[in-house]
């Protein structure tokens, strides 16, 4: 994959969001169907944006992810995070890569022709996705067997591969030793469930998975056993956070692109009476833009300051997305405040918005549980209890 800058790599993201993103996004909405035609363009294009260059890929870290996801979350919020979980997955596997995962996972990526995703969430864990159930044991010399369940996988069916977490079973392995492993898409064994049926987000792929004793090279364990809460809090949490804060941004940017557009369209009856001449609206659309602009301002700073490893990093994180789901909620409502009754069709683009925009706040961390560890952060306390 081409070797581009930052700028060049948003640049592109924006030419594919409008060229295949945008046009798609009514339909991949209502027939509830996962966006191949996007999928096919990022991959293609972008698929290796957060892969290491030494593995072939671009190189780019948190504020690319951010950036990029904010002109494909603009373009089609469902698009937006099926590539933000491969770009999760993907800084996943590069974190402690070792030769067979570069030339496995990595390369491929880089090239293109491998998409990847996450499958952590578990029935029985809610939203604390970094408590796996999933049981991981040694079945042989150089085997794996792994037995649970995951649910809300997105890309399901259609990625390459899956990143998943387990905690270690069998005599000889220390309580709570949790893992990462990355899965084939045609290992034995697999069992997906039905499609998830979604108030918003629809196409997204969403499935539950099965894994009744499925067994894989202890090849495929990333880093070392144990190793999970170092890759959620240093890699996963990061990048979902940035991947989702940028979808979000796009959804709320798109909100207030909608109703500028109207206003400015809408003509009144006489002169002096269209709708952008009035006071009240122009307060109204002021405030949605500032409100946009400094949440934008605080994901873009939260990630260049966790790219540089600095010590407000977290802090930063856990509030960008937050915020973004606050924002995004609020522009939305805003804009069909100002559209009126042509923002309440069916098939209005703000119709689709607002449903995409309510799940920012259930998508693991939550949004409370995101204020709990930045005021934990803040008063040195641990961020998990127990």
């Amino acid at each position: 994959m081409r070797r581009l800058e930052l700028g060049a790599a948003v640049s592109l993201a924006q030419e594919i969001s409008g060229e295949v993103l945008a046009p798609d996004a009514g339909s991949v909405d209502t027939e509830q169907r996962w966006p191949v035609k996007g999928m096919a363009a990022l991959r293609s294009r972008l698929g290796g944006l957060v892969v290491p260059e030494n593995s072939g890929g671009m190189g780019h870290g948190l504020l690319a992810v951010a950036q990029v996801g904010e002109v494909t979350g603009k373009g089609c919020a469902s698009t937006s995070i099926c590539f933000g979980m491969h770009l999760v997955g993907s800084a996943v596997i590069a974190a402690k890569a070792n030769r067979c995962h570069q030339k496995d996972y990595l390369e491929p990526i880089a090239a293109g022709e491998h998409l990847t995703t996450l499958a952590l969430s578990e029935p029985a864990t809610g939203g604390e996705f970094w408590l796996p159930q999933t049981r991981m044991e040694r079945s042989g010399p150089d085997r794996l067997r792994l037995s649970g369940a995951k649910s809300f996988v997105t890309n399901a069916g259609h990625a390459d591969s899956y990143v998943l977490s387990a905690v270690a079973a069998g005599p000889g392995t220390a309580p709570g030793q949790f893992s990462c492993t990355v899965v084939d898409a045609d290992t034995p064994g697999l069992q997906w469930k039905e499609p998830w049926q979604g108030f918003g987000m629809r196409g997204n792929a969403s499935r539950g998975l099965e894994l009744p004793g499925v067994e894989i090279p202890s090849q495929c364990l990333l880093g070392e056993e144990g190793d999970e809460i170092w890759y959620v809090f240093n890699v996963v949490a990061p990048y979902f956070l940035m991947a989702m804060a940028g979808t979000y941004l796009g959804v709320a940017a798109a909100a207030l692109e909608d109703a500028r557009g109207h206003l400015l369209r809408r003509k009144g009856a006489r002169p002096g009476r269209s709708a952008a001449a009035q006071p009240v609206v122009q307060h109204r659309l002021g405030t949605m833009w500032a409100r946009v602009e400094r949440t934008r301002r605080l994901i873009y700073h939260a990630a260049a300051e966790a790219d540089a490893g600095g010590s407000q990093a977290l802090l930063g994180l856990a509030s960008a997305k937050a915020e973004v789901a606050d924002a995004a909620e609020a522009t939305v409502n805003d804009a069909l405040t100002l559209v009126g009754g042509a923002g309440y069709g069916e098939h209005s683009p703000l119709h689709r918005m607002l449903r995409d925009a309510r799940a920012a706040h259930v998508m693991s961390p939550v949004t409370d549980l995101l204020r709990v560890w930045t005021g934990r952060a803040l008063l040195n306390e641990p961020l998990l209890e127990g």
